[in-house]
């Protein structure tokens, strides 16, 4: 059974958070989540909390085994942009702009769904 969790409006870039998120691609959670407590990047603190909030789904929500769980799918897209102007060279402007990210992490524990 799959279940998920997404993040937001997460403040990070999505090419900055992606390379994080490719470290944990694939693997169990027990596994995901050492990696992600000794990687030491905003990234991986925001991913493993959706990756904490996708596991408290399926055992909660579903009744999965946490021991039993991988990362099904995962991915990062790119959120609003926020745009910061500053003071450039020879009195100009130039735009700074502040990327936001949606992080979703789905994790499965291999069974189908009973209907």
């Amino acid at each position: 059974m799959e279940t998920y969790a997404i993040h937001k409006g997460a403040m990070i870039a999505p090419r900055k958070a992606r390379m994080t998120l490719d470290l944990i691609r694939g693997k169990d959670v027990k596994t995901a989540a050492n990696i992600l407590a000794v990687t030491n990047t905003k990234a991986s603190r925001l991913i493993e909390k959706v990756l904490k909030s996708a596991v408290a789904n399926a055992v909660n929500n579903n009744g999965a085994k946490e021991d039993e769980l991988f990362i099904s799918e995962c991915f990062i897209n790119p959120g609003t942009v926020l745009k910061r102007f500053k003071i450039g060279s020879k009195s100009r402007v130039n735009r700074n702009d502040h990327r936001t990210s949606h992080i979703t992490i789905k994790v499965s524990d291999g069974k189908k769904e009973a209907k």
